[in-house]
């Protein structure tokens, strides 16, 4: 697959965020991935605050991998700010979690998701679940231009 831009994800646990790593690199998804561990942080990274503040912010996440269940500020918040700012407004915001509540299904979309994918406990599942991610996010869609 081609490599261009970041990906974006935000995940707290630490297991998940190695197989995601581990599932895009077999898949040959070889994007720089920046991982935001918690929601204040990938707030900081989007908008470039505090560790991030010498950031170039004209070089914005291809996609965001974001999961619902976050420390300091959850999912939904995330979504919202990304959505609440013309800077971040049309980034497509993929929601990567294990969360089954349809609320949060009905909230994410409500708030401006692009896709809700449930993490699969399998890894041979959720393997393919990434490889389907890249393909579609990295390769077939067309983002709006910057």
């Amino acid at each position: 697959m081609k490599e261009e831009g970041v990906i974006l994800l935000v995940e707290d646990n630490p297991d998940d965020e190695a197989l995601t790593i581990r599932a895009l690199r077999k898949n040959n998804i070889l994007n720089e991935v920046v991982v935001a561990h918690d929601g204040v942080e990938a707030l900081d990274y989007l908008f470039g605050r505090g560790d991030y503040k010498d950031r170039d912010l004209n070089v914005q996440p291809t996609v965001i991998l974001l999961d619902l269940k976050l420390p300091r500020v959850d999912g939904i918040e995330v979504l919202q700010k990304i959505r609440a700012d013309e800077r971040t407004k049309m980034l497509p915001v993929v929601i990567l979690t294990s969360s089954k509540e349809e609320m949060d299904i009905i909230k994410s979309y409500k708030n401006g998701c692009n896709s809700y994918v449930r993490k699969p406990v399998d890894f041979h599942q959720f393997n393919e679940a990434i490889k389907q991610l890249g393909l579609y996010w990295l390769l077939l869609n067309v983002p709006p231009p910057r």
